[in-house]
């Protein structure tokens, strides 16, 4: 694919959005409820595309937790058809007035949610992501134009199919969903430049296309970052609750941004914690990789190193720091972090709002699992990225995230003097 079909693609997409400015609440819902109707009746052409795809990957070497995330199967098949169900059931973000005020001179001033247009996602081994962000863009408005991995390339083409036909059966513009097929790095760097089609661009994935994507693109950029995440377990925590909270976070899922990938514990604390999280952690084959203090107590953990408190693994590991205050404990998150999601356990109210205040990140806890840092968690119906940058949007970008404001200005014949 050259930069000439990059440019057919973008112009089918900019047309498209016009389309889909005329569309009122119930033609999109119905859309995605057909959509939804598509994916779970081509399952079987879906999982199959998606066994290639993993026999592939698997012949590769791809690690464990990556293939976890390119991964299909029934249950994650109907949640992604579910989660069109949902965010067609979800109010309609475009059109809201966030303000409206009346001037001393008479001119009446609201501010609009307006679609933000063509949305660009690059993103890598997760097919669902394919159908999360079309349904969120749709809803608001907008065309999307997905970039996905070479990994899921057949995942990905069977599931934008499906959704292109429910499009398409709705009377709608298939053209606001649209797949590039070629994987070679230039088209890539190519679809980073297309300022005249693509209003934003979405990097969903590791820190090295995220990085790619920010320091190439010429497209405006919402970062969507790595989950270096962090357990906080403070002086006064219910250490059971503090073991079951770590347990979720580090292994219900390990190929995810949200998982837990770094512990601080408190030190008065070290003595009757470390012995049920050494044999938590060994239960479930997790390395941890500790410093002096720590490893005096359980000897068999690794030492870590500075890199290692700065790692996102995406593996059955995790980086373990001692410290003697709640201070120590921010200090410590805030220089290692990537500003995602960072909890504390605690049952000390002044220490639980200092954390609350002082923490740099897009989503903090107190005496929960990071992994609740999910767009469906927060009632979004889907996500389309966490982001982790400050501007726009910070945080599972849902509906709202996807637009943007316009102001619309009422008058009687006023003219400035």
């Amino acid at each position: 694919m050259g930069s000439l079909k990059l440019e057919e693609l973008g112009a089918r997409a900019r047309a498209a959005c016009t389309a889909l400015g005329k569309l009122g609440h119930n033609e999109k819902s119905a859309a995605l409820l057909g959509c939804a109707g598509k994916l779970r009746g081509m399952e079987d052409g879906i999982l199959e595309a998606n066994r290639k795809d993993l026999v592939d990957a698997q012949a590769k070497g791809m690690k464990e937790s990556l293939i976890d995330r390119l991964t299909l199967n029934h249950a994650r098949l109907e949640a992604m058809a579910q989660g069109l169900t949902d965010v067609a059931a979800m109010d309609e973000p475009v059109g809201e007035y966030v303000s409206m005020k009346t001037r001393p001179n008479g001119l009446v001033i609201g501010e609009k949610r307006v679609p933000i247009g063509v949305v660009g996602m690059i993103y890598e081994s997760r097919p669902n992501v394919t159908a999360d962000c079309f349904a969120l863009c749709f809803k608001s408005g907008n065309a999307v134009i997905l970039k996905g991995g070479s990994d899921a390339l057949r995942s990905n083409k069977a599931i934008v199919d499906a959704l292109r036909l429910g499009l398409r059966e709705a009377g709608v513009n298939e053209d606001c969903l649209q797949l590039i097929e070629d994987t070679n790095r230039e088209t890539a760097t190519a679809f980073m430049k297309l300022n005249q089609y693509l209003d934003v661009l979405i990097p969903r994935g590791g820190a090295g296309l995220i990085r790619s994507v920010v320091e190439n693109a010429t497209v405006p950029t919402i970062e969507t970052g790595t989950g270096n995440c962090h357990v906080y377990v403070d002086a006064s925590a219910d250490l059971h609750m503090a073991l079951e909270i770590i347990t979720n976070a580090k292994t219900q899922r390990i190929g995810v941004c949200n998982a837990c990938e770094s512990l601080v514990i408190h030190r008065s604390v070290l003595g009757a914690f470390l012995p049920l999280l050494a044999k938590r952690m060994e239960e479930y084959h997790v390395e941890v990789r500790a410093d002096d203090e720590a490893r005096a107590l359980v000897p068999s953990w690794k030492a870590a190193t500075e890199e290692d408190y700065g790692t996102e693994y995406l593996d059955w590991i995790v980086s373990l720091r001692t410290v003697g205050s709640c201070d120590e404990a921010i200090g410590h998150i805030n220089r290692y972090n990537t500003k995602h999601s960072e909890t504390i356990v605690t049952n000390d109210y002044a220490n639980a709002q200092r954390f609350l205040d002082e923490i740099d990140a897009a989503a903090v806890y107190v005496n929960a699992s990071t992994r609740f840092t999910d767009g469906f968690e927060f009632g979004f119906g889907a996500e389309i990225g966490i982001s982790t940058q400050k501007l726009h949007a910070r945080g599972p970008m849902g509906l709202k995230a996807l637009t943007t404001t316009k102001f619309v200005v009422y008058g009687n014949g006023q003219v400035r003097g």
